[in-house]
């Protein structure tokens, strides 16, 4: 038995049970993975995956037990790795952050700049994505850190620790009528075209929530992934957008014109996600502080050991 074939089957059964997936993310081969899956069930004496041919067709009950330690032997091995970089080197090293667009546009340029202002040798790398991808980014090891706002508490793997509450406004044409209702209400905003989010993204749920609770259906005649783009069909007055309200600035969006609509809608709240267990490098907890000041180390560490789940804000 060794970490290899470890990585082998926690590939596969990450990548759907497809040999040729799991090979191409490993950079190998697909027979060479195959062979080294049967050599460990040969020397464990049970078979990891069910097979339909050579096709492998679901996990075992003593296979699903062998993954999970798996999972956990491969955490610990990673934050071995992690001890040594932090004591050779505690200010050097590689920060990855997965986020979406929405985070790493509005939420994340002070931080970042503050950041690499005190860390001036750690490499950072922004990878961005819709919030499952984020997520997934950080339980394939591609990132240390999730920012999203849906998605994270899906995933049993991960810690979310809340960092932001934040909700919405409604940008328009400077000489659009709904910039004139008062109080501006849902019924308002279902008689015109609208722009916003992709469902996958930012808080579309409490949008979706708070129209389906007054029995109204709304007009989305477009969506998208960011709130530039949604600003660009907006100021081309196709429709009115539900925005977060971060994503508005009155000095660089002059072109339109804003509503605030927190009364209308559930605040949505921006959370950081990390794998359980994981060991981090001292400036990743500085980096998390400097985002959300009230996660202190203490905090998070003792919420990546288990002794605590979830926080609230």
């Amino acid at each position: 038995m060794n970490l290899q074939q470890l990585r082998y089957i926690h590939e596969v059964a990450r990548r759907g049970l497809n040999v040729s997936d799991a090979a191409d993310a490993l950079f190998t081969s697909q027979p060479g993975v195959s062979k080294q899956i049967r050599l460990l069930e040969a020397e464990l004496g049970i078979e990891i995956f069910s097979r339909h041919g050579k096709r492998l067709v679901a996990v075992t009950e003593p296979g699903r037990a062998v993954l999970e330690i798996a999972e956990r032997m491969l955490c610990e091995m990673n934050n071995l790795q992690q001890v040594g970089e932090e004591f050779a080197n505690e200010h050097a090293g590689s920060l990855s952050i997965a986020t979406t667009h929405t985070q790493a546009r509005y939420a994340l340029p002070r931080v970042i700049r503050d950041f690499m202002r005190r860390y001036p040798q750690v490499k950072l790398s922004l990878h961005q994505g819709n919030p499952r991808q984020v997520c997934e980014m950080v339980l394939d090891g591609s990132a240390d850190i999730a920012l999203a706002t849906e998605a994270i508490s899906e995933y049993e793997e991960l810690v979310m620790l809340p960092c932001h509450q934040w909700n919405r406004c409604v940008v328009a044409a400077p000489r659009h009528p709904i910039l004139k209702e008062q109080p501006l209400t849902l019924e308002a905003i279902a008689r015109y075209p609208l722009i916003t989010y992709d469902d996958a993204f930012t808080g579309r749920g409490q949008i979706n929530k708070a129209f389906l609770g007054r029995g109204l259906k709304p007009n989305v005649v477009l969506t998208a992934i960011d709130s530039d783009v949604i600003k660009t069909y907006v100021a081309m007055d196709l429709g009115i957008g539900i925005l977060a309200r971060m994503a508005y600035d009155p000095a660089v969006d002059r072109d339109l014109g804003m509503i605030d609509a927190a009364h209308l809608f559930e605040s949505s709240t921006t959370r950081i996600g990390l794998r359980r267990r994981a060991w981090l490098r001292g400036y990743v907890y500085s980096f998390i502080e400097g985002f959300a000041p009230h996660l202190t180390r203490r905090m998070v560490e003792t919420a990546l050991s288990g002794s605590a789940d979830n926080y609230q804000l």
